[in-house]
Formats: structure tokens, C-alpha cells, sequence
């Protein structure tokens, strides 16, 4: 069976939380504020909202990240997953750099 590696980008990401609730709504198009209240709920299960994603509505809880894609997808992740699966950037690196084909002449 053939293996794969995922390939390295750089994506934006925003953590679900009360604390920036203005920058996550921003950032993802959603959760805006309507008759001074927010689109999601927060209840007893805490803080969730739904992201729309290329496979339909998903629903975000608190401390989930919400990661726009390559194509500028949205979806949301568990933090386990993306502490496995993601580091820090530096603000000033927009991308990875890409190995030149080497030629054969």
C-alpha cells in the first residue's frame, strides 16, 4: 500500500472562545452579532457554533479551532488534533518554501 505525507502549508486558524468572539466572527464570516445577541449558543454544553464547510454545516465548541483552507474552506478541528497536526508561524511567513524540480540536463 502507498504512503502519504500531508503536504506542508501555511494556514490561518482562530480558537472558539468568548474571550474573541469579535475576531473569530471576523475571521470566519459567522457568529455576528443580530438583535445584540450572538449567532451559536452558549448552554450547559458550553459555547458551539455552526461553521458552514464544503461537506455542509459543522458544529464548533468551545476551545475547537476553526481553520480556513487553502481555498479559503472553513472547517473546525479538536485542539488534540491540532496540536498534532499544526505549529506557529512566524507573522512575517506567508508560505513554505518549494523545492525546485531538479533538471536532468
Amino acid at each position: 500500500m502507498a504512503k502519504f505525507r500531508k503536504k506542508p502549508v501555511v494556514i490561518e486558524a482562530v480558537q472558539l472562545t468568548w474571550g474573541n468572539w469579535g475576531e473569530m466572527c471576523e475571521f470566519a464570516g459567522v457568529g455576528k452579532l443580530t438583535d445584540g445577541k450572538p449567532e451559536g449558543k452558549k448552554d450547559g454544553l458550553g459555547l458551539q457554533l455552526l461553521i458552514p464547510t464544503l461537506e455542509g454545516l459543522m458544529t464548533a465548541e468551545e476551545g475547537d479551532w476553526i481553520i480556513k483552507g487553502v481555498k479559503g474552506e472553513l472547517y473546525p478541528c479538536k485542539p488534540d488534533i491540532f496540536e498534532a497536526t499544526y505549529e506557529p508561524v512566524d507573522e512575517d511567513e506567508k508560505e513554505l518554501p518549494i523545492k525546485e524540480k531538479e533538471s536532468d540536463g
